[in-house]
């Protein structure tokens, strides 16, 4: 995952921080710097205590650089975690669609993520690819399904 990651955004620098902020999982500590330049990174990590299952406390560690500590939080991965398990049948736990083949699951998370991006409207009538200037406006199915792409 750190690979992609380091593939797809812009290179940290001194004054453009790249900030991670995950639970508890040690091997991110190992991980990350073998990707990036721990003083380009602000990490920090969120440790959920629970009892019965339910969390009754949160301890925040900075691990590398200066996040602020009240920004350390994973709720935006765990609520679209939650969206994905919602929308996407075979990520269901105990369910009888699961995908017999990696590629039909990588296949469908590929066809979700062009939903969530283009199709789905995020805010006030725009996508998040509209947010990002990647398109001039919101895509239906029909746009998806019939686009021709132009060697």
């Amino acid at each position: 995952m750190l690979e992609l990651v380091s593939k797809r955004v812009e290179r940290p620098t001194p004054a453009n921080k790249i900030e991670f902020f995950t639970d508890g999982n040690d091997d991110y500590l190992y991980k990350i710097p073998e990707y990036f330049n721990v003083d380009w990174v602000n990490y920090g990590q969120l440790i959920k205590i629970k009892k019965g299952g339910r969390v009754v406390d949160k301890i925040k560690r900075i691990i590398f650089g200066n996040p602020i500590l009240q920004d350390i939080e994973t709720t935006d991965v765990e609520n679209f975690n939650g969206i994905l398990r919602e929308r996407i049948g075979r990520l269901v736990r105990k369910t009888k669609c699961h995908s017999k083949r990696k590629r039909c699951l990588v296949n469908g998370l590929h066809v979700f993520q062009f939903y969530w991006d283009f199709i789905n409207e995020f805010e006030r009538g725009v996508s998040p690819a509209m947010i990002e200037g990647i398109s001039d406006r919101l895509w239906s199915w029909d746009d998806f399904l019939l686009y021709h792409y132009a060697v």
